[in-house]
């Protein structure tokens, strides 16, 4: 009942401001006067996923006026300036992007004011009509989760996951060192890390993508039965230096860093996938955001 009044509530204070309206049926394409409203493709995100919206979320329109009708969709890992210019060149006017778009969890603005760097996104935002939207707490509500599962199904690991809830896979046995190579081909990596023997047999592995933190980290390293454990980031203090003593103990473990990115991106791929047939005469595209980073 909580997890209800909660959803009402955001989508009233979302329709007062955007005029929420019901999504068209039609398969061809629409005219503009027959496309649902930004609002309500946001709307209807959050009414396929039991349990959401969290009353303390994050994701909340970020730049742009709702109320216009939606042209088309985006996600995106990330809503760099470079992705924000592509969806405009495609004509869509809503990106979904799973991380902030202002360089804090928050998108608190005020800091910024006078940033050049800041300024011109936030005008080009201004200027395109573009509105961004973050799926970030909602995407990960839905069970299991579609962020690990999307990363799960770029490796081909389907058929490995335990039941316990989609985030440990017992796959054949592969050294570390061939695993780290694996998770950067498949899931596009410039460049993975890992902290253990490269020689140390992996078979079974928990995955922890995006950046939930040393404590998340360990108590999934604690399981005597996980070999290694594959992130997305991790804090250079907690995680590997856990592992480092871990081995130095006479307990071999591993974790495999393959990059925030790269561990999430799959995940808002298929968050494209799944909207798809629910705003029907809409398009919807994923680009990626890539890695930001250049490695030597």
């Amino acid at each position: 009942m909580a997890d209800e009044t909660s959803r009402r509530s955001f989508l009233s204070a979302l329709a007062a401001t955007a005029g929420v309206a019901s999504l068209p049926r039609a398969a061809t394409a629409p005219s503009a006067g027959d496309l649902p409203t930004v609002a309500a493709v946001i709307e209807a995100v959050i009414s396929g996923i039991p349990g959401a919206p969290r009353t303390d979320t994050v994701d909340v329109v970020k730049a742009g006026d709702p109320q216009q009708p939606c042209t088309g969709v985006v996600t995106t890992f990330l809503g760099t300036l470079a992705v924000l210019r592509q969806a405009k060149a495609m004509g869509a006017n809503l990106v979904i992007s799973h991380e902030p778009v202002f360089y804090n969890h928050l998108d608190k603005t005020d800091w910024l004011a006078g940033d050049r760097v800041f300024e011109k996104k936030k005008r080009f935002l201004d200027e395109s009509r573009l509105v961004v939207w973050r799926a970030h707490d909602t995407w990960h509500t839905l069970r299991p989760d579609p962020v690990t599962a999307g990363t799960v199904a770029v490796m081909g690991w389907e058929r490995y996951v335990k039941p316990r809830g989609g985030d440990v896979c017992e796959i054949p046995p592969v050294p570390v060192s061939e695993l780290a190579l694996r998770l950067k081909q498949k899931l596009g990596s410039h460049g993975v890390r890992y902290v253990g023997d490269p020689a140390q047999g992996v078979r079974r592995l928990a995955l922890n993508v995006g950046a939930s933190g040393g404590e998340s980290h360990l108590r999934m390293l604690r399981q005597r039965d996980v070999d290694a454990l594959v992130v997305g980031e991790l804090h250079e203090w907690e995680t590997s230096e856990y592992v480092r003593d871990s081995m130095a103990a006479g307990w071999p473990k591993a974790v495999i860093v393959v990059g925030h990115q790269a561990s999430e991106e799959a995940g808002m791929r298929a968050l494209a996938d799944w909207l798809r047939p629910r705003v029907a005469g809409v398009s919807v595209t994923h680009l990626p955001a890539g890695d930001a980073f250049t490695y030597v």
